[in-house]
């Protein structure tokens, strides 16, 4: 099948190359002709596991080309995903889809034959209905152009894997040829077992939301725990192992640490609780607000933590290396990353900050250039007074303590994601506190 993916982003450009991956041609369109240049050689401008090999790899192939001309992207696919992106509005709590009808806008009357538009990206529900009105009011093809709204539910750090192999696909629709698009464009993955639910757009547009609030309920949650858990001498580790045991809750999803971010989970709870107030729903508003708030509340956590490690050491003045800069392992995204947030408050209180990060450092230098970066694990430790896991990267769970610990002026760590093996790193002369483990 012939397919455009309009939007190269976090989201477009994975889901462009699985599509190749699957046997799909397939043309990406984005408006930077930089970024569109560096894709067509093959060059990813984002990382993402696997996402390098595979773009390289279909480009080579021909499968996969990028362009910025929308025009050529009507006339070449039959089927059209929709991947750009949806911010959070100024508001603070719904989503800005400017970019969303731009793209209608923009690829509509360019549609003279009869043709699928599969929305990703994440909206608000309704949008669906108003994006048909306007596709076929601007369409030569007229209501021969089908709109089905088709939520990602992508874990950055692992979208390849989760495109191709996914739990299940989600088609919000209104007709039997829009279906059929979707069978035939997903048939490969769907050949597998892979589960498609079909339902109106509607309830796709409510399933996304839905399943991003339910994992931050669950981290904030967790975390709410780890603070009581603090303040009463247990093991949030061992909580999470009984809990996780219970075949109705499981352990998935249940980290406790200094919260989540990213472009999704923040803006959709936010846009979800703002769903649920705009729709009279006041009671499930106040649940998801609350769990907002813990959110929120995770760098005083934190700091309040640093602070009692440092003892008679005041903050001002201190030498802290953060580990960790993009918002979770996998990625080199820093949107609302809360490893960022944490260097923000510790330098507002006075400390020297250095952060180190294996894939994130020149994203997080763009956005926070205040900070001294370095890519070398060791030379980020030399002179600190306390070192601050905030991103739970393979490479610091596999570093070697022994050969780390002379670097800081004093072994004190931190571990914010709670994923390292404290006994070890102890038997190595560092002193290690962690999140929801008080002397543990």
């Amino acid at each position: 099948m012939r397919t455009s993916v309009i939007g190269c982003g976090h989201l477009g450009i994975p889901h462009a190359a699985a599509m190749a991956e699957l046997g799909h041609e397939v043309l990406g369109v984005d408006v930077d002709q930089a970024k569109v240049d560096q894709l067509n050689a093959g060059e990813c401008p984002i990382f993402e596991t696997g996402l390098p090999e595979l773009l390289a790899r279909h480009t080579a192939s021909g499968r996969l080309r990028f362009t910025t001309s929308i025009r050529e992207a009507a006339g070449f696919a039959e089927l059209h995903f929709i991947g750009v992106g949806t911010p959070i509005d100024a508001d603070g709590r719904s989503y800005d889809t400017a970019q969303v009808y731009g793209a209608i806008r923009s690829l509509a009357p360019h549609l003279d034959r009869p043709c699928t538009i599969v929305g990703k990206s994440t909206v608000t529900v309704g949008t669906t209905a108003q994006v048909t009105a306007l596709a076929q009011r601007l369409a030569p093809a007229g209501d021969r152009v089908d709109v089905v709204w088709n939520p990602e539910f992508l874990r950055e750090g692992h979208a390849v894997e989760d495109t191709l192999r996914p739990d299940r696909i989600i088609a919000g629709l209104t007709t039997l040829e829009a279906e059929k698009a979707i069978r035939a464009v997903y048939a490969a993955i769907l050949d597998t077992g892979v589960p498609l639910c079909v339902t109106d757009p509607q309830t796709a547009e409510l399933a996304k939301g839905a399943a991003n609030t339910f994992l931050g309920l669950k981290i904030s949650y967790i975390n709410a725990v780890a603070d009581m858990c603090e303040a009463a001498g247990g093991d949030i580790s061992e909580i999470v192992h009984i809990l996780g045991i219970d075949p109705r809750i499981g352990s998935g999803g249940m980290r406790p640490g200094i919260g989540y971010g990213g472009g999704c989970l923040p803006k959709d709870i936010r846009a979800f609780t703002a769903s649920a107030r705009q729709l009279g729903a006041d009671q499930a508003a106040d649940l998801l607000r609350a769990a907002e708030k813990i959110n929120e509340s995770r760098t005083d956590v934190a700091m309040g933590l640093i602070t009692r490690t440092l003892g008679d050491q005041p903050v001002k003045g201190a030498r802290v290396t953060v580990w960790g800069a993009a918002f979770k392992p996998g990625t080199n995204d820093v949107r609302e990353s809360p490893a960022l947030a944490l260097a923000q408050a510790l330098q507002q209180a006075g400390a020297t900050v250095t952060i180190h990060d294996p894939q994130a450092v020149t994203t997080a230098m763009i956005r926070n250039p205040e900070f001294d970066y370095t890519d070398d694990l060791a030379a980020s430790l030399d002179a600190a007074d306390l070192v601050v896991l905030a991103t739970e990267w393979a490479e610091y769970q596999q570093a070697d303590p022994q050969a780390l610990v002379g670097r800081p002026t004093t072994p004190l760590l931190i571990d914010c994601r709670t994923t390292l093996d404290p006994e070890t790193w102890r038997a190595a002369g560092w002193t290690v506190t962690q999140l929801g483990r008080p002397g543990k």
